[in-house]
Parts: structure tokens; sequence; C-alpha cells
């Protein structure tokens, strides 16, 4: 890594402005050529036709009571209405994966970010550009909570056109009675898309504050779904009481007060303070220790 002279002496060179060094557009060009961005992509989008080839197989679901929603809503199956129409399949889909499956994306993105240019021996190679340690970090969590998004945005959007195809399009029915109309369903699942993606910001910020710890990117990646895990645990845990209303997996479920006839905020608001608290005090972390650390690698 150059010493602190020649960094100097680069930063004040003519046209050199901190803020345009390792442009967003790079960035998300690098990530989006990595290989495990496209097997992560081409998981996301095969899940619906799975979906669909197993209830081809084993029939029309129904029947069930098993678990659904728990913080701030009414316990609902989704999977007993799974083939009514396209928005009832994606929902279903969200439902079936938000509790593991779309933490792990998020973990990859924001966990793999940092740790792997360190594993690379790339990352002191940046810093020497010169790239502020901030704005590295900066632009690679935006670009992290960017692909993370976009993750949670193409199971549904996939969901949907696979299920127009399977089971047409019309309202969304509720397992509870009563449907919501076409004009509804849309964004009552973009709403639903908005708040799974603030309620594993908590996720995100385990991984990207690991990351930024760690050469070793799976470790980093790791040690986020395992930490998330614990939470799932412990929110199952119900002599803890009250207690588990300040776990955010407590209220990973809440989205499914949007897809009840009347919309209720009480438990997503919740939900969406808890998990916003502990995401911004994770960064904070990244970044205060990032700015410290000896880069050697």
């Amino acid at each position: 890594m150059s010493s602190a002279p020649e960094i100097q002496a680069l930063a004040e060179a003519p046209g050199y402005h901190a803020r345009r060094t390792l442009p967003l557009r790079v960035e998300a060009m690098r990530q989006l050529r990595r290989r495990r961005t496209l097997l992560m992509g081409g998981v996301l989008a095969a899940l619906p036709f799975i979906l669909i080839i197993a209830f081809a197989v084993g029939g029309t679901p129904g029947g069930g009571d098993g678990g659904g929603p728990d913080g701030g809503g009414s316990r609902i199956n989704l999977m007993d209405v799974a083939t009514q129409s396209a928005a009832n399949f994606a929902a279903t889909c969200l439902f079936v994966s938000a509790g593991f499956l779309l933490v792990v994306p998020v973990a990859l993105f924001c966990g793999d970010t940092v740790a792997s240019e360190a594993s690379w021996s790339s990352l002191r190679y940046l810093l020497a550009a010169p790239v502020p340690r901030a704005r590295l970090l900066w632009s690679k969590l935006v670009v992290a909570l960017g692909f993370s998004l976009a993750a949670m945005v193409l199971l549904p959007l996939v969901a949907l056109g696979a299920g127009a195809v399977a089971y047409g399009w019309g309202p969304l029915r509720l397992p509870t009675g009563g449907e919501l109309g076409t004009s509804d369903t849309v964004p009552r699942l973009a709403l639903v898309v908005a708040f799974i993606f603030v309620s594993q910001l908590v996720t995100a910020g385990l991984a990207f504050w690991l990351s930024t710890r760690t050469d070793a990117p799976l470790g980093a990646v790791g040690g986020a779904v395992g930490l998330t895990i614990v939470g799932n645990v412990l929110d199952a845990v119900t002599a803890l009481g009250t207690w588990r209303e300040f776990l955010p997996a407590h209220w990973q479920f809440a989205w499914a007060d949007a897809l009840q006839p009347e919309l209720e905020w009480g438990g997503m608001v919740k939900g969406a303070a808890v998990s916003v608290t502990y995401a911004l005090i994770l960064f904070a972390f990244a970044f205060r220790g990032f700015s410290r650390k000896d880069i050697v690698s």
C-alpha cells in the first residue's frame, strides 16, 4: 500500500474528487459479473417453477393450519390458497421463502462485498487509488443493498408471471375469507416486498459489519445467517414474553397485515422500527471499525 505522502499527493492531483472514486455503476457491474450473483438469481427465479411442479405432482394444496405470521398479524396459511390465482401464488412464494431463503442473498451480497476484496488482496490497492475508506464502504453497501432488493423483487415478479400462466390472473383470495381486488393486489404485494426488505436490514447490517472484520467471505456470510437463525430460535422461546418484541425475528411475518381486507400498519411499523434501529447501529460499527483498521490485504 502506498505511503501517506504518496496518497496525499494523489489526493491533491488536478481533477481528483473523492466522491468520483469507485462509482456505483462500476461497483454494480463488478458485482453483477460475479458467479454467485448469477447463481443466486437463478435459484430465486427457479423457485416458482419448482413449486408449480410440486403442486402439479402433489395435488391442490389445502387443509393445513400450520404456522404463519406471528408478529402483528393473524396466523394464516397461504399454502391453502396458493393455486387460486397468480397473486396467491406470488404471495405463497414470499411466504415460504421470507423466513430463510431470502436471508441468504442479503447475507451473501452484504457479507461477501468487503471480505472478498481482502481475500483477493485487492482491498489495499483500491484504497491506494486513492479511494477514501468511507467512500469505498458506502459504494459497496449501496450496491449490496440494491442487489438484495433486486433479489426480493425478482422472486414475486417471476412468480406472478409463472402463476398467471399456470393458474390465471385474478384477485388475491385470503385463507381467512374474502379477497383483495385486482387493483389492490400489486400495491399490497409491493408493500410486502418492501417490508421484507426492511426486516432483512438487520441481516444486512450483521453481514456488512462482519465483512469489514474478517478476510473470510464465508465467515461473514455464515456468521450473519447463523445469528439470524439464533434470533428465530430465541423468538420461539415463549418464556421470554414481551422481550421477544425487541427481536427483529419476532416481526418478520408482520407483512401478513398487508394481506388483510383492511390494511393494518401496527405490526409492520413496530417491526420496521426495530430492524432499522439495529441496522443503523451495525452499519455505524462497520464504518467506525473499518476507518481505524490496518489494511494489510
